[in-house]
């Protein structure tokens, strides 16, 4: 397999994934263009063991804190271990391996610094998606758009990927407190765009469960305005 051009670390947050987490890691090729680090986000299951008995890349959070948290954390080895690019993936299994170059390219060739996944675009997917959550999507990037003026399609997807040089910008702090949890991924798709950094979009697949449950850990409420809330924070200038 060809060596990428860029020196890339794809980061697999997890938290109490058990079985998905396994089936996840046995889906990776065994030759791949960039490194893996797990991190473990206060997993009270037999995660940590697994990563251990396996010889993985991983670190460990003393407790449950967050997607954003497990972002600056990958994002912070990255940056110590001179990575020039960092891929975001779940370990739920809901996000394919096999679909990491996709996100890469765009980067390898120059024409992106910020890509976004999306399970609209043609060749991507999202079976099983409960038809509730389709509408929220495509309403929640709907609105999102005439905030930003960006014609995105897909604003929830959390497969992305990042050129580094992206979290050294003046406008852009993650160390933030507020953005522990889902906040981060808003947060920073609001400020790239506000940046004038390069946007672009790519087809993934979303993979849920076939019996349409337990397909989400996002908490009703508090979960929707950790989404929410960066879009007023930062359109109304309450946070930098």
């Amino acid at each position: 397999m060809t060596k990428s051009s860029l020196k890339t670390l794809v980061a697999v947050l997890t938290f109490n994934e058990g079985e998905k987490l396994k089936k996840l890691y046995a889906d990776f090729p065994s030759e791949r263009r960039y490194d893996i680090l797990f991190v473990n986000d206060g997993s009270t299951d037999s995660t940590e063991q697994f990563l251990q008995e396996n010889n993985l890349t991983f670190l460990n959070h003393p407790k449950n804190l967050g997607v954003g948290a497990g972002i600056r954390t990958a994002t912070g080895y990255a940056k110590k271990h001179n990575y020039d690019a960092i891929v975001i993936m779940a370990g739920n299994g809901k996000m394919l391996p096999s679909e990491i170059n996709r996100l890469l390219k765009p980067l390898e060739d120059n024409k992106a610094d910020y890509v976004q996944g999306s399970r609209y675009l043609e060749g991507g997917d999202s079976p099983h998606l409960p038809q509730f959550r389709n509408i929220a999507i495509k309403l929640f990037t709907l609105i999102t758009n005439l905030i930003l003026g960006f014609k995105g399609t897909d604003i929830t997807c959390g497969f992305r990927a990042y050129r580094l040089s992206i979290f050294e910008h003046p406008q852009i702090d993650i160390e933030q407190d507020w953005l522990g949890q889902y906040e981060m991924e808003y947060y920073l798709h609001f400020k790239v765009i506000k940046a004038k950094f390069r946007v672009v979009e790519v087809p993934v697949s979303m993979i849920y469960p076939t019996e349409g449950k337990n397909y989400t850990k996002i908490k009703p409420f508090i979960g929707w305005w950790s989404m929410i809330r960066p879009w007023v924070y930062l359109t109304l200038r309450l946070k930098k």
